[in-house]
């Protein structure tokens, strides 16, 4: 392989201006790091610097005299049932007065109303990204959501409120309605995987799909039996057999610190029913996977070739935002069990293509968004999944594929990330964890060099 580069004078300046700015950052200095984050890092290329958030109106009569005029048309359209006089100077209001929260709320129901709901969930969506700790805007978006039969949306979306407003007089009400929501979900999906799973089996389709797999010799019947127990079944009958064939690290120092950052961005998920394990394979390339039910696994050059903790933080809550959206999960209910499983395996090839499953680029998106929110729940730069994603579009020239290959769209995925910072004024200038990653990182080399040393001797 090819040798490590080496930092130039001016990257060594710029990671020590990083520890002494995580180590303000961890003082409690917060001005004076972000100070020092600011001097260092790159502005985002196409998007303007973000505006201060106004802050949220929830009463017509303090609008501006505009903006009632826009309240009181809406009203008149509503009143005369006329489609386009209600839609226009709501359209008008919500584009004009965004901190106007009602506005969001009856434009929604009003697209809703004239069977436009995909529309009508984009502004619930925007208006939430804008205000997040407004209750009544969250609780319309998860009704919408609901409604749209989006349950498993619809419950993260109300479990994010609840554990993000912890203060706030409805939290318990949310967490009530994730619950709700999540129930309804896990009652869609026991319906599908009956029709789809028992209908395979009566056709013989399964009889050899798991065969001589890292999920053992099932039968189609033992296959369903542990599909029908849901996610946590799945990832838990796979992931010890994964652990033991692809030789997992176990050195502690390496664990331990994947899995404090792990765990800290599972607590945020708030889907408490999975056990979080996290493991380390000793794999070069950028690289992670994720199994149904919270098992996630790491390759040793996804620590390796990060630049900081922040960055590896964005890719395992990428992968967790997987799990939690239950995304592998939809891919082996809602198609053919044999197309996913055939990429699920390790059939010859190499271990980074293990559980290489095709995430639609929708999929993808939600991953993007939902592990931002949780690095920043979880006290990181807001920008460490769309580093990662600059960081790997930089080694993937003239590189075999990495984590981008399964994770399609990098390009379009850094503005998108890039918007979504900007627009819901996340903060890029919180910790980064460079130092200790950086100490992490030696360590981590030293097992890679090993492990090549050992594999030559064979």
């Amino acid at each position: 392989s090819p040798q490590e580069p080496t930092l130039s004078p001016e990257e060594i300046t710029r990671q020590l201006k990083f520890i002494e700015a995580d180590r303000l950052y961890l003082a409690g200095q917060i001005p004076q790091a972000e100070k020092i984050y600011r001097e260092v890092k790159e502005p985002f290329s196409k998007t303007s610097i973000p505006q201060e958030r106004k802050p949220a109106i929830l009463d017509p009569t303090q609008l501006s005299p505009g903006g009632k005029v826009y309240w009181r048309e809406s009203e008149a359209g509503i009143a005369t049932k006329l489609q386009t006089r209600t839609v226009v100077p709501l359209q008008l209001l919500v584009e004009q007065y965004p901190e106007f929260i009602p506005g969001h709320i009856r434009y929604a129901q009003i697209l809703k109303q004239y069977d436009r709901p995909k529309e009508a969930l984009d502004i619930l969506e925007r208006a939430s990204s804008l205000y997040p700790d407004q209750p009544e805007l969250v609780k319309a978006r998860v009704t919408a959501l609901a409604g749209e039969k989006k349950w498993m949306e619809a419950s993260l979306a109300a479990r994010q409120f609840a554990i993000l407003n912890p203060e706030d007089p409805q939290a318990a009400e949310f967490t009530n309605l994730a619950q709700e929501n999540l129930e309804r979900y896990k009652r869609h999906i026991r319906a599908e995987i009956r029709g789809n799973v028992i209908g395979n089996i009566i056709t013989g389709a399964l009889g050899y799909a798991l065969t001589g797999s890292l999920l053992g010799p099932f039968s189609a019947v033992d296959s369903t039996i542990i599909l029908l127990q849901g996610e946590r079944a799945i990832g838990d009958s796979v992931a010890q057999e994964a652990k033991k064939q692809l030789n997992a690290i176990t050195d502690e120092s390496v664990l331990a610190y994947v899995n404090e950052i792990g765990q800290k961005l599972a607590k945020v998920t708030g889907r408490e029913e999975f056990k979080y394990e996290f493991f380390v394979i000793p794999e070069e390339s950028l690289n992670a996977f994720a199994l149904p039910g919270g098992k996630i696994f790491i390759n040793a050059g996804a620590i390796a070739k990060t630049n900081s903790e922040a960055e590896l933080a964005g890719l395992i809550g990428h992968e967790l935002s997987h799990v939690v959206l239950s995304h592998g999960f939809q891919l082996i209910t809602q198609g053919n069990l044999i197309s996913n499983v055939t990429q699920y395996l390790p059939l010859g090839g190499t271990i980074g293509q293990l559980f290489a499953l095709s995430y639609s680029r929708d999929m993808e998106r939600q991953a993007d968004t939902l592990g931002t929110r949780l690095i920043v729940a979880s006290g990181y730069a807001a920008d460490g999944l769309r580093n990662l994603m600059v960081t790997l579009d930089k080694q993937q020239k003239n590189a075999p594929p990495s984590w981008l290959s399964s994770h399609p769209g990098g390009g379009e995925r850094v503005s998108n990330l890039e918007n979504l910072i900007t627009r819901s004024s996340y903060n890029r200038y919180a910790y980064e964890g460079v130092g200790r990653h950086t100490e992490i990182q030696a360590r981590v080399k030293k097992l890679l060099q090993e492990k090549k040393a050992r594999d030559e001797k064979k």
